[in-house]
């Protein structure tokens, strides 16, 4: 059995989980890549690094958490509605692996998360508004992005920060699996200006995240 939700039932829902990924409150389901790995000493310098990093990463999960929830809310196809549901859910993991991380480490989440919140929503919204089609290609070329970005991470965390490298490491295959996914389901090239926006952007929001 279907079942359907009203207008005001379907803003509720949004609202709840944009309030819920804002303020840190995510549960994994799939226990974390670092949980059986020792505590590593790490120096102050290493530690604020480290720290300074997985909140970036944190921040990205936020709004992946935005965008999927946009894009399936605004999804014309069920597939597609689906695939969105479904990788916003695997996303929820980096989420919580990430805020245990950042607490392990002393550190706080980005002062800004409601912001960053509310302004990948508004893209994904945007993308999903452009058709299917954009908006599968639009998950591809952010994922592509996040992929590299990672990538970026784990040569640049301390080698013994291990724990942060085994949630940067198995956030990074999941990533890949979904922009695959979206592939699969026929998702259309994002115009070059457009991918370069969106690699701009990102570079203000990481550089502000790192500290904030």
């Amino acid at each position: 059995m279907t079942i359907v939700r009203s207008p005001i039932d379907s803003f509720i829902c949004v609202f709840d989980r944009a309030l819920r990924v804002a303020s840190g409150v995510a549960v994994a389901r799939r226990e974390s890549p670092s949980s059986k790995l020792e505590q590593t000493k790490l120096t102050e310098e290493e530690r604020k690094h480290s720290a300074g990093l997985m909140r970036v990463n944190h921040v990205g999960e936020v709004c992946a958490q935005a965008l999927y929830e946009a894009q399936a809310l605004f999804a014309r196809d069920k597939l597609t509605r689906e695939q969105f549901m479904q990788a916003g859910d695997e996303e929820l993991d980096h989420l919580a692996w990430t805020a245990e991380r950042l607490r392990e480490l002393n550190a706080r989440p980005s002062v800004f998360n409601p912001l960053w919140y509310a302004g990948a929503f508004a893209m994904g919204a945007l993308a999903a508004r452009m058709g299917d089609q954009h908006s599968l290609g639009f998950v591809v070329e952010t994922e592509r992005q996040v992929e590299a970005h990672l990538n970026g991470h784990l040569n640049d965390l301390p080698l013994q920060d291990v724990r942060s490298r085994a949630i940067v490491t198995q956030m990074r295959d999941d990533e890949i699996e979904h922009g695959d996914a979206a592939k699969k389901l026929g998702a259309a090239e994002l115009p070059e200006p457009l991918r370069i926006g969106m690699s701009a952007m990102s570079k203000v929001m990481t550089s502000t995240a790192y500290h904030l």
